[in-house]
């Protein structure tokens, strides 16, 4: 279902479908289909995982993201932000597409993780787009 809704985005079927934000002393958060979740990080030991960040990453910065994040644990899943996405690419005429696909109040993983940096001070992205318009490829083809 990730695969397709990035394809609906002008993704593609990419190998890309999930992301999560490392956090300190082994976890990480990620948002899941029953809510943002933290946890041991080593949950992942044993599948294929590619590890990005922004080149120039400060640690004060690091922190601020990091602490930012602990804000989101429990934030139910957006399973229709991927309809949403979808409808702001084909650039469907949709009252209120553009603050609902900006809202914290439900994300997909790729989401909670872009609204984590901005949390911290950090844009990752420079490209004028709509905040929360950002699929798994998106921050794979800008980080790695």
């Amino acid at each position: 279902m990730i695969r397709f809704g990035q394809w609906l985005n002008g993704d593609g079927f990419t190998d890309f479908s999930h992301a999560f934000l490392v956090l300190p002393d082994g976890r990480l958060i990620e948002a899941r289909g029953d809510g943002a979740v933290i946890r041991s990080l080593d949950r992942y030991d044993g599948t294929c995982v590619v590890y990005v960040y922004p080149p120039g990453l400060t640690e004060e910065a690091r922190g601020a993201i990091c602490e930012a994040a602990l804000g989101y644990e429990g934030v139910p899943y957006g399973f229709l932000d991927y309809v949403a996405i979808a409808a702001h690419r084909l650039r469907l005429p949709v009252p209120g597409l553009r603050g609902y696909i900006a809202s914290s109040r439900q994300q997909i993983c790729s989401q909670l993780v872009d609204q984590c940096y901005e949390d911290g001070g950090v844009r990752l992205f420079g490209d004028g787009r709509w905040s929360g318009y950002v699929t798994p490829g998106s921050l794979y083809r800008l980080l790695a």
